[in-house]
This record gives structure tokens, C-alpha cells and sequence, in this order.
């Protein structure tokens, strides 16, 4: 596992191609929910506290990051859905809830998967290997290109992705048209 900045730094990169998919508004929104999940695998850290789950098992799988983002991103649809023709921050009063739910679901989705590959990169050295695809595969996945505490690694890549969104940001800024499209 890298350390805090390395999984952050890995969301705000599968977060960037939101900068192709929707404006400036709504790419910040996707890259905050990515980052809002960014850590959701290591909640096994707290959860060990109480319940019998090791680092790396469990919450380090793709079934369970996909399946918290679905519950999440439905409650984010019921509650936020309204809440956007009140506001002038999206500029729509015509946003559906599906569109909505996509959304979320997807950046909340984004942010744990990149945590999974971020661990997949540095796990073996000093933790476990991950099984990411448990149930459905249950052998491990091992690449461990990156020592897990390397400010080169962790620091560099977030540089890295911080000018990466600045660029996105700053030229590209016409969204695609999808039926998800969130005008800006």
C-alpha cells in the first residue's frame, strides 16, 4: 500500500478523463468523489478493530468497492437530485436523478478502484498481496513496482496528477455529449 498522498494522487489521475466527459464543474465534482473514496479499502483498518477482517481482504475488492458506491451513489441521487435546481452551482434544473447517480456512483467507484491498483503497485512490501477480484477470482495480484513509502513515488505522482487536472482544466473545456452530461 502507498501512503496517504500515493492513493490520493492515484484517484486525481483515473479521476482526469472526467475533464473529457464533463466541464469544469463537473469534472471538480467527479474528482471530489473519487478523492472522497480514495481511501475507502483501508476502512478494514478501523473495521479490525471490531470485527474479525485482515488488511487487504474484504474491503480491498473490487465487489466491495462497487458495491458501496452503488449504495452511496443512490443515496448521493435522492438527496442531491433536488437539490440542484435550487442551486446555481450546476446551472441545470433539469438534471435527472439517473444522471445523477451515474455520476456519483462512478467517481465513488473511480476513487476505491484506484486505492485497489494504487495497493496492487506496493503491496508485497509490507502487507499482504490483494485478491481484487474476490469472489469471482480468488488468486492474488501481484506487480509491486513501488516501495510503498517512497516520497519519489508518492509526492512525484501527485505532482504529477495536480499538473495533469491544471492542464485539463485550463484547455480543455468543452465537455463530450453523453446522455450523462451535466451542463456547466
Amino acid at each position: 500500500m502507498v501512503d496517504v498522498t500515493g492513493h490520493l494522487a492515484m484517484a486525481l489521475l483515473f479521476a482526469a478523463p472526467a475533464w473529457l466527459v464533463w466541464g469544469r464543474r463537473g469534472a471538480l465534482g467527479f474528482t471530489g468523489f473519487a478523492l472522497v473514496t480514495a481511501m475507502l479499502p483501508d476502512t478494514d483498518l478501523v473495521l479490525q478493530q471490531v470485527f474479525p477482517i485482515t488488511h487487504h481482504g474484504v474491503t480491498h475488492t473490487v465487489v466491495f468497492v462497487l458495491l458501496l458506491s452503488i449504495l452511496v451513489g443512490a443515496a448521493v441521487a435522492k438527496w442531491l437530485t433536488p437539490r440542484f435546481a435550487a442551486t446555481r452551482w450546476i446551472r441545470s434544473t433539469n438534471i435527472a436523478s439517473e444522471t445523477v447517480f451515474v455520476f456519483a456512483t462512478a467517481g465513488l467507484a473511480l476513487g476505491g478502484i484506484s486505492h485497489l491498483f494504487a495497493d496492487i503497485l506496493s503491496a508485497p512490501d509490507i502487507a499482504a498481496p490483494l485478491t481484487p477480484f474476490w469472489p469471482l477470482y480468488s488468486e492474488t495480484v501481484i506487480v509491486d513496482v513501488i516501495y510503498y513509502d517512497s516520497p519519489i513515488w508518492n509526492f512525484g505522482l501527485f505532482a504529477v496528477a495536480i499538473g495533469l487536472h491544471l492542464v485539463l482544466a485550463r484547455y480543455k473545456s468543452a465537455p463530450l455529449e453523453t446522455r450523462y452530461r451535466i451542463s456547466n
